[in-house]
């Protein structure tokens, strides 16, 4: 069992992030993990992220507040609680459209899948 305090939780830095706090929960340097990294970002009024993709599966759960998110065709605000996956490949923006600040999980693969 690795425990990881919220508290404790190591923050990290992600470019094209803005006004956003990021901490890790579980994997990298917040410790050992198989198969994905658990991280939550706190975004500030007019805070969020440039439109990109990656190779890996993101899945999202809006913790408190309301996110909007994009894949560069589609917009949705997300409110507490729910959810939104991002497919390998698929882009994605987060905006906190609001004045109050937000706070969302991620899941995301600590790497891309081996081809079949």
């Amino acid at each position: 069992m690795h425990v990881v305090r919220f508290g404790e939780a190591p923050p990290y830095d992600a470019p094209g992030h803005a006004l956003m706090k990021m901490v890790r929960l579980q994997g990298r340097e917040a410790g050992p993990a198989d198969t994905a990294w658990l991280g939550v970002s706190t975004i500030a009024p007019g805070g969020g992220t440039t439109l990109d993709a990656s190779a890996v599966e993101k899945l999202y759960v809006v913790l408190d507040g309301t996110v909007t998110v994009s894949n560069g065709q589609d917009r949705v605000s997300l409110s507490r609680w729910d959810s939104c996956r991002i497919a390998p490949g698929e882009g994605r923006q987060l905006s906190n459209e609001t004045n109050a600040p937000a706070s969302i999980l991620l899941v995301m693969s600590l790497q891309p899948p081996t081809p079949a």
